[in-house]
């Protein structure tokens, strides 16, 4: 019994040791570290090292330069067609969004239309559009309801929106359309026009 309470004790005692090493009463003093490895990172860190490097040797010790100012990273997107072993660049799309007199007249879609390009299409479709413009385009969806003014793709002038017009839309968006370019692949945003394609039809 007397030998666990000199545990407790001794235990007690190296607690208060470390509080008091650790934390001073003076704001300015941050303690002492006991995991150094939690906040400098042994591994390289792009823009940031500790330790000297000498494997990769950068630039105010940097192990990557920063980019150029002013540059954006643009991905290159690719795809391959089912039963066709070419692969096709995918455009990077820089059409301003308010140049889509421009997307009418130079974009045509580029992915063959296929079954499956169809159910990809009508499953990005039904994930991103539906809840506006209706499982079958008819501008009643949910929020369409609620939002007003969705259109009917099957009526009017929106029966005819080629595929650079239907594709700018979803990049960019448009009147109360907000833009889904940075939601959805340019890959799949060309499925979905194949989709509103059909839906055109009625």
């Amino acid at each position: 019994m007397i030998t666990k309470h000199i545990s407790i004790t001794a235990l007690a005692i190296v607690g208060l040791l470390f509080a008091g090493t650790s934390c001073k009463r003076s704001h300015d003093s941050t303690g002492l570290e006991f995991a150094p490895n939690m906040y400098d990172a042994v591994g390289y860190e792009p823009y940031r090292q500790i330790r000297p490097n000498t494997i990769n040797v950068r630039e105010n010790g940097l192990n990557m330069r920063l980019p150029a100012r002013g540059t954006v990273s643009r991905p290159n997107y690719h795809t391959t067609f089912d039963g066709d072993s070419a692969s096709t660049d995918l455009m990077i799309y820089n059409i301003p969004a308010d140049s889509i007199s421009i997307a009418e007249r130079t974009l045509t879609n580029p992915i063959p239309q296929t079954e499956k390009s169809l159910a990809d299409g009508q499953l990005m479709y039904t994930r991103y559009c539906s809840h506006c413009h209706g499982a079958t385009g008819k501008g009643d969806g949910p929020v369409g309801k609620e939002y007003k003014g969705v259109p009917n793709y099957a009526t009017d002038a929106y029966k005819t929106m080629n595929d650079g017009h239907i594709f700018h839309v979803i990049t960019h968006g448009k009147g109360r359309m907000w833009p889904h370019g940075s939601q959805i692949t340019p890959e799949d945003r060309w499925k979905i026009v194949q989709y509103v394609h059909k839906l055109q039809q009625g």
